[in-house]
């Protein structure tokens, strides 16, 4: 075990050491290793109380007499952390004050942003002077403390940071590059709220010289609002400042280009005129030596596919030699670009290419194809045959779970779509049955089987291939077979003689299920078998939808007694009763792969999955994309135990509150939580489902429901309110007052982040995932990543901030390394594939540089990584 200079430490004997503070002769290393220890206390969770604090702040205050330049680093870091109160603050105001006009720039930048951070209202207008003149301070570093202080100032004191305008106007023109950057962020949040305002300042800059790359794309992103917002107020005309875009495109910064192409391209309403320029621009990046911007051009390309297609054909020639290229991510690319731009007489062409290139990638990269091939075949449906074909030859070959369970969603679709497929498409489906490994797969091709078959011109002939299933396969898939020979049954009455014989041969299983079922249709379709039409009731019954959860059924029935009143199946709840949060803390141990077919019982996912569409309420919110693990909204134990699982689908955000009552004298009723998403602003709610009831120790869900922009991962944080009407109950007889009274409790704020729209799926082989994901959409960029603790710890920083899975152990940094690689893997909101290659460096001591490489499936998403990691 490596040896832990914390080890051990203890707060009592960190206080006693923090005497040293007092010393009059101080020695600085022997101050910093105490402060270093007071911080490891505090960031471990140790709290100190209100005399504790104290002291330790104005112990901490006398260091200021001392020289040393890393002691001086370490008394601000460890006043940050303290947050001191304000009458506290004035103690430690005077000092820091002399830091900010030191001749020393790092105690300048630094007593900046520690004033920053722990002063309020009335002694910012004290130090308002000095951060103003800090703004425009020579020292692009000074400057940048200054304007990112700014940043963080304006949510808490908007009027004051408001009133630096001017100050701010003239950092914008700075020569140093992160400065302009910097203060055009600044100008612009300080503006947000006027558009006439944010018109001028765009108005402004587009005229003017904008030096910095960095500061220029963000003018381009403000410029393409402004564009947005006036398009919304203008039906016709010229649109304004397109011309300003198109003069960006040739920009000597290819981020700049790129920024531009990508902003025309997203234009509301965009007409082939105006895409002109920007598809020519990313045409000439197609044959670039980088393949960075080969990858970010087919990207884009295959985005505008999707709206334009005869737009993005002129490509066609490019993007056919980019089938061929050595990185696969770019070939993955140009094969989807191609499949949605090409005509139906070059689809056979295309399948030849597409052949011989789905053996060279890995799964995770032949999904997408399988994808876009479906599209082809719903685009051009009297193409159905070969494309079938093609379809069914690959669900031959080897292949994982997810890749096999893509082809067959695929096939399913294509069948329910276009009439001339069903027959071919259902025989395709058996055959693969007969050879399949996936329970699962197994199971979904018999229901799906069961619904289609029987409207067959011949049902007959997939007898056969379903009682194979009884004979050579699993329980689960055996039972899910004598459903299925049922459904045949009971739809095609000529049948039902030869279903009936093959149904009594079940009755001998080893596995109950199997049997139950079997008697269970046996009796309900008639039990002689003879050739009659089966009631409508019966086929209700035996196979419409159940409208109570089967949780509540079970439970119910086990709570039944018998009797001579009959069980009543109106009387089963309908509200879903949730696991006690204990068990499903317990429970969500298990780790579920996307790699491998889901176990006997539903997954956690399936499950809610199940739980959404049975309300009526998000039904149309469409598939369910991801569902978090619940987020503790309440401490442990008080009176009410709350935590969340936020859903997302492509528009909506559902988030499902699991409530518990632990106070046996008391029932909740017309139980709901309001949120507040006045800081999510992207967000509208739609629906919000109360919890009728919520007994003692028996728990319950009430849901809300966001809309939120189609296909993007919005943030923000909502606050909750958790409001019922109590009412008293005797514990000895259970009896409930009639009167209740209205009360309300405080729930934790939720935050809705940027991993919340990413799937951690890993791949088995990242390299040829990355060589089969192309080029076509790659984005690679370097961040500062500032101090850090260790290398470690900003592995584990931008792994959690991105919500991805690490691939072949790479989270795992090498002790004492100076630099590391990490690979990453994931599906993002609209599942689009990314994969993503993060390269750490430590630049000097402690400061740590990444460089970010990111290849997707779109455009769009590279830039949203990048995005998440600028911003975070």
């Amino acid at each position: 075990v490596d040896y832990s200079p914390f080890l051990g430490i203890e707060k009592g004997a960190v206080l006693q050491e923090a005497r040293v503070f007092n010393d009059p002769q101080l020695d600085p290393r022997r101050c910093s290793q105490v402060i270093t220890k007071l911080l490891y206390l505090l960031n471990q969770g140790e709290t100190f109380t209100k005399v504790e604090a104290t002291e330790v702040f104005f112990a901490v205050t006398k260091l200021f007499q001392s020289r040393d330049m890393g002691l001086r680093r370490m008394v601000y870091v460890i006043i940050k952390e303290l947050s001191p109160s304000a009458d506290e603050v004035i103690i430690v105001t005077s000092s820091l004050m002399k830091d900010m006009t030191s001749k020393t720039d790092m105690y300048r930048a630094n007593a900046i942003r520690v004033l920053c951070r722990i002063t309020d209202g009335t002694l910012l207008t004290q130090i308002e002077r000095y951060l103003k003149q800090a703004i425009v301070d020579k020292n692009p570093v000074v400057a940048s403390a200054a304007l990112v202080s700014g940043i963080h100032l304006l949510q808490t004191n908007p009027e004051i940071v408001k009133r630096w305008s001017n100050e701010v106007q003239e950092a914008v023109q700075s020569r140093a590059a992160l400065v302009q950057f910097h203060a055009l962020a600044l100008l612009h949040q300080i503006r947000q709220n006027d558009r006439l305002a944010v018109n001028k300042l765009v108005s402004s800059l587009t005229r003017g010289s904008v030096r910095s790359p960095l500061a220029q794309c963000l003018l381009i992103r403000y410029t393409s609002q402004v564009i947005r917002e006036s398009t919304n107020d203008t039906q016709t005309g010229d649109r304004p400042f397109y011309d300003f875009l198109e003069g960006c495109l040739r920009h000597k910064a290819e981020m700049v280009i790129f920024e531009a192409a990508r902003a025309i391209t997203e234009l509301n309403g965009v007409t082939s005129r105006e895409l002109t320029p920007a598809i020519t621009v990313l045409q000439l990046f197609l044959s670039s030596s980088k393949p960075v911007l080969r990858f970010a051009a087919v990207r884009t390309l295959n985005k505008v596919a999707m709206s334009h297609p005869t737009a993005v054909t002129n490509c066609n020639i490019d993007m056919e030699s980019l089938i061929s290229d050595q990185n696969r991510s770019i070939a993955t690319l140009a094969i989807t670009t191609l499949l949605k731009t090409g005509n139906e007489s070059s689809v056979d062409r295309l399948m030849k290419q597409i052949t011989n290139f789905m053996s060279d990638i890995a799964d995770e990269f032949k999904i997408v194809v399988v994808d876009a091939i479906r599209s082809l075949c719903l685009k051009f449906p009297l193409k159905h045959r070969s494309l079938m074909n093609f379809l069914s030859n690959i669900l031959r070959e080897e292949g994982g779970f997810e890749y096999k369970k893509a082809i067959v969603d695929s096939i399913v679709i294509l069948i329910r779509d276009i009439p001339e497929a069903k027959e071919s498409g259902l025989l395709h489906l058996c055959e693969f049955i007969e050879d399949c490994e996936f329970t699962y797969l197994s199971t979904q091709i018999l229901h799906f089987l069961g619904i289609e078959g029987p409207k067959t011109s011949d049902p007959s002939k997939y007898i056969r291939y379903i009682y194979n299933r009884v004979h050579l396969e699993n329980a689960t898939v055996r039972a899910g077979a004598v459903s299925t020979l049922a459904k045949f049954g009971a739809m095609v009455d000529g049948l039902k003689p030869r279903i009936f014989v093959l149904l009594r041969r079940c009755l001998f299983d080893n596995d109950d299920e199997v049997r139950d079922r079997a008697t269970l249709y046996l009796n309900t379709l008639g039990g002689d078998g003879a050739v009659v039409e089966t009631d409508e009731g019966v086929k209700e019954f035996l196979f419409g939808s159940l409208d109570v959860p089967l949780v509540n059924l079970e439970n119910s029935l086990k709570n039944y007694d018998p009797s001579e009143k009959a069980f009543d199946i109106n009387s089963v709840p309908k509200d879903v009763k949730i696991q006690p949060l204990a068990e499903k803390k317990a429970t969500s141990k298990k780790p579920t792969g996307l790699g491998a077919p889901p176990p006997g019982p539903p997954s956690t996912v399936d499950a809610y999955e199940k739980l959404l569409s049975s309300i009526p309420e998000f039904a149309s919110f469409g598939k369910l994309f991801k569902s978090s693990a619940p987020v503790e909204l309440t401490e442990a134990e008080t009176e009410y135990a709350v935590n969340v699982v936020k859903h997302i689908f492509d528009g909506h955000v559902v988030f499902q509150y699991n409530c518990s009552n632990t106070i046996p004298e008391q029932l909740l009723e017309n139980v709901t939580v309001i949120v507040d998403a006045s800081e999510a602003e992207e967000f509208a709610e739609v629906y919000s489902k109360p919890l009728r009831q919520l007994p003692y120790d028996s728990p319950g869900q009430t849901f809300v429901a966001f809309e939120k922009p189609e296909g993007v991962s919005a943030v923000g944080k909502f606050s909750n309110m958790l409001r019922f009407i109590v009412k008293e109950v005797d514990p000895s007889t259970g009896e409930v007052e009639d009167d209740g009274v209205e009360d309300e409790y405080q729930l934790e704020d939720l935050e809705l982040v940027a991993a919340d729209y990413m799937l951690k799926v890993g791949v088995s082989n990242f390299r040829n995932a990355w060589e089969s994901m192309g080029v076509d959409f790659e984005h690679v960029d370097e961040y500062g990543l500032g101090p850090r603790d260790s290398l470690a710890e900003a592995v584990n920083a931008v792994i959690n901030l991105l919500g991805m899975q690490p691939c072949e152990g790479t989270e795992v940094v090498p002790p004492n390394s100076r630099s590391h690689t990490c690979l990453l893997s994931g599906v993002y909101i609209g599942n689009v594939k990314v994969l993503v290659r993060l390269q750490f460096g430590l630049d000097g001591p402690k400061d740590v540089a990444m460089k970010l490489a990111v290849r997707s499936e779109d455009e769009t998403v590279s830039d949203a990584i990048h995005e998440i990691v600028a911003s975070g």
